[in-house]
């Protein structure tokens, strides 16, 4: 699988490597960020077991970002009832990662996050506090107002603050949409590491979620951020979760999410991603 650098913002300190990955320099340990584009499921799946299995407490931590073709995954203790529709002609992937079924298709970023917690000395339950941080921080910068739910990992549209709804947030659209899940996460620690991750919805096809309970939870309803009014950019939106995603993994404050259309946020933090 290739890897594309990418340009974020001066946040980062980036050097690229013999095979073109970009270093994150954010805090005392460095994360190499790879852009693996569009990868069958499968492959994907057999590199983060490999990679977890080869690595040495000095291996440096990597976050790998890619876009699956349509497929169901079915996590270790997943329960095959959940799959409502059995000849929908996607494929279902038994996993070892936590949780119940999802879906990953075209217009989704899936972050796999391939870290030593030992190392970080990170627990479980603060890495996915972490990593729902880090979406809710993304989603912020294109008016979208999220939230956790309890004893429910992932992310939910929110109703907007006041701060939010100013500059252009669609309160409508959240309204209506109130609860519905728009990022799903799922891990798996093997000998203090961890890999799998974390999906956000772009512009997807949200039809094969009607054929699963998502997370194993029935009727409960899947957005995208178009759905949400949103036209953004699946690159734009994959280099600022990834730089979110690099300072919350750190510990990191960062800079703080400014609400702002996909293109200026581009423009001003990315430059080109070309």
């Amino acid at each position: 699988m290739s890897a594309t650098p990418l340009a974020l913002s001066s946040d980062f300190l980036i050097h690229a490597d013999a095979d073109a990955a970009s270093i994150l320099r954010i805090g005392e340990h460095p994360i190499t960020l790879r852009w693996l584009g569009a990868e069958p499921y499968q492959p994907c799946f057999d590199a983060m077991r490999a990679f977890t299995d080869a690595r040495t407490p000095e291996t440096p931590d990597e976050i790998w970002l890619v876009e699956h073709p349509q497929v169901f995954t079915l996590g270790l203790a997943g329960n095959p009832a959940h799959l409502l529709l059995a000849d929908s002609g996607i494929p279902l992937v038994k996993v070892d990662r936590g949780g119940q079924i999802t879906y990953h298709g075209p217009g989704q970023i899936v972050a796999y996050l391939l870290l030593d917690l030992r190392r970080r000395k990170l627990m479980v339950r603060e890495l996915v506090r972490r990593i729902e941080e880090a979406v809710i921080e993304t989603l912020a910068t294109y008016n979208l107002a999220t939230d956790r739910k309890a004893g429910a990992p992932g992310i939910y549209v929110a109703e907007p603050s006041g701060r939010q709804a100013g500059p252009g947030a669609n309160v409508r659209l959240h309204e209506l949409h109130r609860g519905a899940k728009i990022a799903a996460l799922g891990l798996k620690i093997r000998n203090g590491c961890s890999y799998h991750g974390v999906s956000l919805n772009v512009k997807m096809d949200l039809r094969p979620f009607l054929a699963i309970n998502p997370c194993g939870y029935a009727g409960l309803e899947t957005v995208d951020m178009a759905t949400l009014g949103v036209a953004a950019d699946w690159r734009d939106v994959a280099l600022t979760l990834a730089e979110r995603l690099a300072h919350q993994i750190n510990g990191t404050p960062g800079t703080a999410a400014q609400p702002q259309d996909g293109a200026s946020r581009l423009a001003a933090s990315t430059g080109s991603t070309e």
